[in-house]
């Protein structure tokens, strides 16, 4: 929660608090422990929705920044690039002194394509821990109607 946003779960428990139940039938109460569930379950969802949106802006100055960043790098490779051309170039022909450059580039180009491929074949797009978490959910939930 941040600064200046009114706490919703605290409000919705201090609505009740003092409320008088001796003369409430069965059906009353769990007709609204199932609006408050609902009321808890919604301002959930809402905070969640808050936290991904400040979390999702966050993450796209980070992104636009690295992606600045990632620019600012290829344009300094891309000039010491032509600077080892050109000095190459003093001492062989131009021709020449350009296909080395270009040769230092495949070779750097292929090992980090090699390396990439190894590390991908690594990555489980599967959230594994997701899966397993989901599938106790109606477990746990027949355990706590059965007590």
């Amino acid at each position: 929660m941040t600064p200046g946003e009114p706490d919703l779960r605290a409000s919705a428990v201090a609505s009740h608090a003092s409320r008088d139940v001796s003369n409430a039938s069965v059906g009353d109460l769990i007709g609204e422990v199932t609006r408050d569930m609902s009321t808890l379950i919604r301002q959930e969802l809402a905070l969640a929705k808050a936290e991904v949106r400040q979390e999702a802006a966050k993450a796209a100055k980070a992104g636009g920044m690295l992606g600045a960043a990632g620019f600012a790098g290829y344009m300094v490779l891309l000039f010491l690039s032509f600077a080892a051309w050109w000095g190459l170039a003093s001492v062989l022909p131009a021709g020449t002194s350009a296909f080395i450059v270009a040769v230092i580039w495949a070779i750097i180009g292929g090992v980090l394509f090699a390396i990439g491929r190894k590390r991908m074949s690594e990555v489980n797009p599967k959230p594994e821990r997701t899966v397993e978490t989901v599938s106790e959910v109606p477990g746990t939930l027949k355990e706590g109607i059965r007590r």
